[in-house]
């Protein structure tokens, strides 16, 4: 079963994580942000929040007191950012000056002495061990007051040449990093990110990963060497597959995909989830549908709202769906079967690696939610809005474009002399008009003075019509 989907494509990659030198294209006291030309289709939007300046030392000052946009940036001015957010329909980029590079069990922070660890690693021996061990590491390679270091989560049960190994990687690419700031003063990148192959690979392996599969040879050398040289003791396989039928559809990803796109989505027990995402926010609506269940009504309800919080958690991942979401729970009226639907829900969200944070259930069964949102939901990456409806998913139907057209005519025939009017249509349209329409279309024409004709036009959308002088 299709768990989660990351997408980019040669012509469209994404740019978070890439490091760019930029200008300030325009400062907005009113926003507490400024727009950054950083060479992309849309100027980024920095936010005041995300701005920290530079000591003579090269690290960030920590400031308490709160500064203007106007005090920290100005119009014109050189900037080093970092794409945090990728451009999201018609936003821009969401930029920050906290620079950071990652590597496989550490996250650089090169303007920063900050030290941290991923939040995911709860064992508290083993977080004091990893610590522990990263400051000895970092004193051992004499780099303990060059910048600061975050342990990720892939990094459990790392010992030190793991460290080691990451901490000379992570000095030789901010050297590099270096050198390209400051031997270019125009907007350019100065880093980018590796691709998704190899980012999915460094991010995501775990021992729990039993085989790879990929259908690009180059790549799958790529990805045999990264793990020969960084994770040798994993069981993995990689396979490199050239069979007959696309990597996609032998897998089952390819209907995966086209389900992950559909606005209903099937629960086991007959039930269905019905997901709408608008600009505002995504909402979830949890239904019965044919289940009718073997109990009382109590318990078909308890047991579709568990199976869907279940579903929905995987849904959000696997669609990436982010920003404000609400999700419409069957009404219950027990508060144990509501603290149990939350618990679930809860649960299944653990396993998301986006930043998640929920509500209880209100009284009127709706639990309200945030998903961090770095990039585009898998709807708005693969589908365009339709031409015919302009995105609303729905079009006037033929009974209210035929009263627009009866509009028209009156608005035409109070200035026009001719005696022939011309109405250009598409055939149902016109099939109304000369059917369910025609006894109020008569009393029109003989109330204006006009007689019309018809022309069917097959490139019109259903909305499209003209009335025009004949």
């Amino acid at each position: 079963m299709l768990e989660e989907i990351f997408i980019e494509r040669h012509n469209c990659r994404g740019h978070v994580g890439d490091i760019f030198i930029g200008k300030v294209a325009r400062v907005m006291p009113g926003m507490e942000a400024a727009f950054v030309d950083v060479g992309l289709e849309r100027a980024g939007f920095l936010h005041a929040a995300d701005i920290s300046p530079i000591g003579s030392d090269g690290f960030e000052v920590r400031d308490e007191a709160h500064k203007s946009i106007q005090e920290l940036l100005r119009e014109g001015q050189r900037l080093i950012v970092q794409v945090a957010k990728d451009a999201i329909s018609t936003k821009g980029a969401r930029l920050s000056t906290h620079l950071t590079l990652p590597a496989r069990n550490l996250v650089y922070l090169p303007r920063s002495q900050h030290m941290g660890i991923s939040q995911r690693l709860e064992q508290e021996d083993e977080r004091e061990r990893l610590l522990a061990l990263l400051a000895e590491c970092l004193q051992q390679q004499g780099w303990d007051q060059q910048g600061g270091f975050i342990i990720r989560t892939a990094a459990a049960a790392a010992t030190a040449d793991d460290f080691i190994e990451d901490i000379r990687f992570l000095r030789r690419l901010w050297s590099k990093v270096e050198k390209r700031m400051a031997n270019n003063s125009e907007i350019m990148p100065v880093y980018r990110e590796a691709p998704l192959y190899m980012r999915t690979i460094r991010d995501l392996m775990t021992p729990k990963v039993e085989k790879i599969r990929i259908d690009d040879a180059d790549s799958c050398q790529q990805i045999e060497h990264f793990l020969d040289e960084h994770l040798p003791n994993l069981a993995t396989s990689v396979e490199f597959y050239n069979g007959d039928s696309p990597l996609f559809e032998f897998c089952g990803i390819e209907s995966g995909i086209n389900k992950a796109l559909s606005r209903q989505v099937k629960l086991k027990s007959g039930g269905d989830l019905i997901i709408d995402q608008t600009e505002a926010m995504t909402t979830i609506d949890v239904n019965t549908g044919g289940y009718l269940g073997s109990r009382n009504h109590a318990e078909t309800v308890l047991k579709t709202n568990l199976e869907a919080a279940t579903a929905i958690a995987r849904q959000l991942r696997l669609r990436n769906l982010g920003g404000i979401i609400i999700l419409d729970f069957i009404d219950m009226l027990d508060d144990e079967h509501k603290r149990q639907v939350h618990r679930t829900l809860a649960k299944a969200l653990e396993k998301d690696r986006a930043r998640t944070v929920i509500t209880e259930i209100s009284q009127l069964g709706l639990i309200e939610m945030t998903r961090k949102r770095t990039r585009e939901s898998l709807g708005q990456f693969l589908n365009s809005p339709c031409e015919a409806c302009e995105g609303r998913g729905f079009q006037k139907s033929v009974e209210t474009v035929c009263y627009e057209i009866f509009r028209e005519i009156m608005r035409i025939a109070s200035t026009a002399e001719n005696d022939m009017l011309l109405i250009v249509a598409t055939q149902p349209v016109v099939d109304r008009l000369l059917e369910e329409e025609s006894a109020s279309l008569a009393t029109l024409l003989e109330l204006v003075g006009k007689t019309v004709k018809y022309e069917v036009e097959p490139m019109y959308t259903q909305e499209q019509f003209d009335v025009v002088l004949h």
